[in-house]
């Protein structure tokens, strides 16, 4: 972290806990004195990543807590951050910046480094961290998924788990692509990312009288006059062969075609920013940042060196017609600032990884979505906003996207949930998250995939788009306790050896209580139906469900399903009667199939007694019968 940022003052903060064990270890340009009452720990893990590598070079990078990265200022100061007023990045998003437990304490554990984050100091830190006494671990971070015990994060995090530590981590930024989550494990809380209704609108005026919108967040003394028209260029073609040219690439423009010019640059295979600073570095005085089929219509706003405007890929399309039919083609660009109340909104990121999990069809992932899409949050005054080198400008704040600002939105409501109910075990705190969750964007429309435009699904969003304040009274929650987990992980195939990486302190083993893996108590239902010939109708499937009464004592909830084509659906009982605080009740759900589907089928189950909404989705795969 970057302890300078007026996002971690203790103002009116009491005393630190007597429980907490954590320390401000010192290194270069980090005292004890950097630490306060919202900063109560800070700590550093390096002898994974010399191992490998070699020792830290202290001269290009601080071997301490200070961040010079950016990424672990802001998602601590969304996590948790204290209210500053007037924060804003160049004018951008001015307000108050607030994390969203702005009374939590936070503890910062580094364990990136200039040449990478290694598996045995994630977990060195994982561990450290349970050792001081923290609640909530926010982790946004994550690498490929082959199994749950050969994923470290993941079995460090099911050691978290057992110690009642919340764990959310991000789900990954591979999408559009399907099945492209990371930390998959049913005792992670996986978050996916969404837009918010605010925008930073740019224009493109061309020639022709046409005008494109789009966006940006380029801010400097050399804006191009609005009412001028430049000359644009496009160096690819209408063929579908990729020209590196087209992309912008490091030494791939000619300053003799570019220079005084306007470039039109495809996104892939290099950082937006960097771009921008390719065209600068060849004499161009502006970009257009043309979306591919991989991004869609998202619109993602940055910093960039010099002016330059992101537009989707539709009018990416059809400006690019535009210029290789016409040799006196030009544009003029326009910076609008800020605008709130964008419809629709919130609406799921392209670049946010996607269902389904394949290493267990029967768990549901990503768990649900949060803001993290140009998020405004402290930063590291060591970089600047665009995270090149070459940038000189420094900020006390940054826009930033990726499912690592949305992870802390969700660990910062857990913290809340987890201070308004202290005795909730990580699952009761994450059930009330995904259970109260919404499904509907402010026009009152299913939330869209902005990759496509379309209604998004559970594999897209999961439960849905988080609601802090409806999480704290969600009514009932399916609580799961570790032996569940390690249960769950019983019905994985897994050798004893291989269980036994779970079970290493906690001496587990496997009591085969769970009739089948779809049988964990997870706040989202999925039913798989697997045909075991061509001709032959698959079986139904039954599955079980416990729910905790946490609203008043004496309630009575009733089930509505969503109707499915291929199933037909049965819960037993079809209400619940509750007559105490804590009392468990348990429900069955069976799934008769009726006609065959050639993709998944979503829909919801939703407990209701007149004021709470407990919603689950419900998603019903088909499996083709083994070849």
């Amino acid at each position: 972290i970057w302890p300078e940022s007026e996002s971690f003052k203790d103002v009116g903060m009491r005393p630190v806990p007597a429980h907490w064990k954590g320390a401000c270890e010192i290194g270069t340009g980090f005292t004890k004195s950097h630490c306060n009452k919202k900063v109560v720990g800070a700590r550093v893990f390096y002898h994974g990543y010399e191992a490998a590598i070699g020792r830290i070079n202290e001269q290009k990078e601080y071997k301490s807590p200070r961040d010079q990265d950016g990424h672990g200022t802001h998602t601590a100061a969304t996590v948790g951050g204290s209210p500053v007023h007037g924060a804003n990045l160049l004018g951008y998003a001015n307000g108050t910046a607030r994390g969203m437990a702005p009374g939590t304490r936070i503890a910062a554990y580094k364990v990136c480094w200039i040449g990478g984050c290694f598996s045995s100091d994630i977990v060195s830190a994982i561990d450290k961290a349970v050792a001081d006494g923290v609640n909530v671990l926010s982790i946004s971070l994550g690498g490929g998924v082959s199994s749950y015990y050969r994923d470290s994060l993941s079995v460090a995090a099911f050691g978290a788990m057992e110690r009642g530590v919340f764990v959310s981590c991000s789900a990954g930024n591979s999408g559009p692509d399907p099945a492209s989550l990371t930390n998959v494990s049913p005792w992670i809380t996986t978050v996916g990312a969404s837009t918010m209704d605010r925008d930073f609108p740019s224009d493109v005026k061309l020639g022709n009288g046409k005008k494109i919108i789009g966006v940006s967040l380029y801010k400097g003394k050399n804006v191009l006059s609005i009412e001028k028209q430049y000359p644009l260029v496009y160096m690819g073609s209408n063929s579908s062969r990729v020209d590196p040219r087209s992309m912008c690439l490091e030494g791939t423009l000619d300053p003799k075609v570019v220079s005084g010019k306007i470039v039109i640059c495809d996104r892939g295979l290099s950082p937006r920013v960097q771009k921008g600073n390719v065209v600068r570095s060849a004499g161009g005085v502006g970009m257009i940042l043309t979306n591919t089929e991989a991004n869609g219509e998202e619109l993602v706003a940055d910093s960039h060196l010099l002016p330059a405007v992101a537009i989707g890929e539709k009018e990416g399309k059809e400006l690019k017609s535009y210029v290789l039919s016409s040799k006196t083609a030009t544009a003029a660009l326009a910076f609008k600032g800020t605008i709130l109340g964008i419809k629709p909104s919130p609406v799921v990121a392209a670049f946010s990884s996607r269902g389904p999990n394949f290493l267990s069809l029967e768990i549901l992932k990503p768990d649900l979505v949060a803001p993290g899409v140009n998020i405004l949050a402290a930063w590291s005054e060591a970089i600047g906003p665009s995270g090149l080198k070459i940038d000189n400008r420094r900020v006390k704040f940054n826009i930033v996207s990726g499912t690592s600002m949305s992870c802390p939105h969700v660990s910062g409501v857990a913290a809340l949930v987890k201070s308004r109910h202290p005795e909730w075990s990580p699952a009761a705190i994450k059930s009330a998250l995904m259970t109260t969750s919404y499904v509907l964007d402010n026009t009152k429309k299913t939330l869209r995939d902005s990759s496509t435009a379309k209604p998004s699904s559970p594999y897209d969003h999961g439960a849905g788009h988080i609601d802090p304040i409806r999480a704290l009274d969600p009514g009932l929650v399916y609580d799961i306790v570790p032996q569940d987990y390690f249960e769950f992980l019983c019905t994985q195939n897994l050798t004893p050896t291989q269980l036994k990486v779970f079970a290493k302190y906690s001496n587990r083993s496997c009591r085969h209580s769970l009739a089948s893996s779809g049988d964990l108590n997870y706040p989202a239902i999925s039913s798989v139906f697997t045909q075991k010939t061509t001709t032959s109708f698959p079986s139904p499937v039954i599955l079980h469900r416990i729910v905790t009464n946490v609203g008043p004592p004496d309630s009575k909830y009733h089930v509505v399903v969503s109707p499915f084509k291929g199933a037909s659906i049965k819960v037993e009982p079809e209400t619940l009667n509750f007559t105490r605080k804590h009392q468990k009740l348990s429900y069955k759900i069976t799934f008769k199939p009726k006609v065959r589907q050639t993709s998944p089928e979503f829909g919801s189950l939703v407990w209701k007694d007149g004021f709470h909404t407990v919603r689950s989705p419900i998603v019903i795969t088909w499996l083709p019968p083994p070849m």
